[in-house]
């Protein structure tokens, strides 16, 4: 029974792949025939759990409720998705968002919860350096528009250079990756080599020592609450 409810949860998260818009699409009525098919069989694995538990114990615990949610969402979407599909509607799967929700809910996915409460009790203890990151990274950002938005410079695309201040936190946010490096500082550098020092000391201290500094913090935090719940703390 656990190997065939990870088969169709699997299944299930795989159906992503081939409804629309999709890498590999295949007809709404096979994507749609096989999502009832795996909601039939998580809602004859809920009855299953129901008839063998106690009714208050049942209705009391927070996963069988989730289970039931999901299934009812998951249903009205698919048939509000079918009806407008019919009069030539676009519209949103928007019930792909709760479909892990069967992962990590069974009875079958201990470990899957564990580590799930781990990573939701991490998120609060690096909550502030992720702030502390987002500060520096939005006034290396005013300070690239004081900088570099009056002088007109251009892109390799002709297209203007750190004019809006939005379009140069997301420019920044991905240097920290190193993604757009160096294209991002060229038209600055051929301007002016003095200009370099600011991409190196942004460099520096987001990329090197606050994403150290973060990585750090989600790790230890991490294993500390990994630590705890298998202590001997009640995980369910």
């Amino acid at each position: 029974m656990r190997t065939t409810t990870y088969f169709f949860i699997f299944l299930n998260l795989s159906l992503a792949v081939f409804e629309e818009p999709a890498v590999y699409p295949l007809p709404f009525l096979v994507t749609s025939l096989v999502e009832v098919l795996c909601l039939l069989v998580f809602f004859g694995r809920l009855t299953h759990f129901a008839k063998v538990t106690l009714r208050n114990v049942f209705w009391k615990d927070t996963k069988n409720i989730c289970i039931m949610v999901a299934i009812l969402l998951s249903l009205t979407d698919l048939a509000i998705y079918g009806v407008l599909r019919i009069y030539n509607v676009r519209s949103v799967r928007w019930s792909r968002i709760v479909r892990p929700i069967f992962l990590i809910n069974f009875a079958e996915s201990r470990q899957i919860r564990r580590a799930f409460r781990s990573i939701r009790n991490t998120l609060p203890e690096i909550t502030y350096v992720f702030l502390l990151f987002m500060f520096s990274l939005l006034m290396f950002s005013l300070m690239a528009l004081k900088l570099f938005g009056e002088r007109n410079l251009q892109t390799a695309e002709g297209l203007p250079y750190f004019k809006n201040y939005l379009e140069i936190v997301f420019d920044l946010y991905v240097l920290v990756t190193t993604a757009n490096s160096p294209d991002v500082m060229m038209p600055a550098f051929d301007f002016s080599s003095w200009y370099a020092l600011f991409f190196i000391a942004f460099v520096i201290i987001n990329t090197y020592i606050f994403m150290s500094l973060f990585l750090a913090v989600v790790y230890n935090n991490y294993k500390k609450h990994l630590k705890v719940m298998f202590g001997g703390l009640n995980c369910d």
